[in-house]
């Protein structure tokens, strides 16, 4: 089926829904199963706009990739059809590319934050910054897409090996099971062991196959995957902190009454914060006792080298050339 005539089909049902429910309609879609936070975080936030606006806005929510690939959704929403997708800045980054930069190594680390709450408050400066709404600007205006909200954060990722990471050394010559997208490839190679881009479900299978020695996850992640099996070692690196974005198409937001598009923007802020704070400071511990009781072992933050860590991760930021935008955000927060 052609793009163009997917399109065609998702206007036809927003169309009956309009003839016979609210006034609006979005499909709004996610990778992540219904029994994950963030699915829960999504109703809640449909549930307030639609109580908001009256009825007249109605969010219809789908876990599980069941609205289609990624790839597609984005392309539907550059069109103009009234669907949403939860992405994060490393594929935003290929229409703008400096906003890849917020899926980098250290990238929250960098900007000052040392807490979930300082972590929240950063991306509520960064936000306001002359910058991110230049690429904001950017994204709607050019490509079609509508920025609603990043502040969705999806906890800290850390190494899971059969030896313990204390310091960048550690990981020389180690196979590390990372996502494909540049971004990550490149800050797993700065840190110094070799990125290996495996699909998600196939990671045990790539462990017990000796494919890669490890990967880097968080703990949910590990214990829902049952990688505890095969991986001894937590060490809380904490490199990456996953900044999700939440998008809608540009034309449809706009389409909108200004009440409506407030609320909307709103509701979304007040539940990513909600939720984001709730995985870092309740779920991430919980999981992690989880995984300490079927015998990993976990090499705790106090000792990790992470001044190490974060110098070799500027090495990315330099390949990828996302040193200025980091920089100029560094500059824009910090007040420096």
């Amino acid at each position: 089926m052609s793009r163009r005539l997917l399109l065609i089909l998702v206007l036809g049902v927003f169309l009956v829904s309009a003839v016979f429910g609210a006034k609006y309609t979005l499909r709004f879609g996610h990778v992540l199963a219904p029994g994950e936070p963030y699915h829960q975080a999504f109703l809640k936030w449909a549930k307030a706009v639609e109580e908001k606006t009256n009825g007249d806005v109605r969010i219809e929510v789908f876990p599980s990739s069941q609205l289609g690939v990624e790839e597609d959704i984005i392309e539907q929403i550059r069109m103009g059809a009234p669907v949403g997708w939860n992405t994060d800045s490393a594929r935003l980054g290929m229409y703008v590319k400096d906003i890849g930069v917020m899926n980098l190594a250290y990238f929250i680390d960098f900007m000052g934050a040392k807490t979930p709450e300082e972590a929240i408050e950063v991306l509520k400066k960064i936000k306001q910054s002359p910058t991110m709404q230049k690429w904001l600007k950017e994204l709607e205006q050019r490509f079609g897409i509508k920025v609603l909200s990043f502040y969705w954060v999806q906890g800290y990722r850390h190494f899971v090996t059969n030896k313990p990471i204390r310091k960048p050394e550690d990981l020389n010559g180690l196979r590390i099971r990372t996502p494909g997208a540049p971004a990550w490839q490149e800050s797993i190679r700065s840190l110094g062991a070799i990125p290996v881009a495996v699909n998600f479900g196939e990671i045990y299978t790539a462990v017990q196959t000796r494919a890669v020695d490890g990967a880097e996850l968080t703990y949910a992640n590990v214990y829902n995957g049952g990688l505890y099996e095969v991986l001894k070692y937590m060490s809380e690196t904490g490199h990456f902190l996953l900044i999700n974005f939440e998008i809608v198409s540009a034309d449809w937001f706009n389409s909108l009454p200004k009440e409506y598009q407030k609320i909307i923007e709103e509701e979304m802020d007040k539940a990513g914060i909600e939720v984001s704070l709730k995985i870092m400071k309740e779920l991430e511990e919980e999981y992690k006792q989880k995984c300490i009781e079927k015998g990993m072992a976990v090499i705790p933050a106090s000792e990790i080298d992470k001044e190490a860590f974060m110098e070799k991760a500027k090495q990315a930021y330099k390949n990828l050339g996302l040193e200025n935008a980091l920089n100029q955000l560094i500059k824009e927060v910090k007040g420096e």
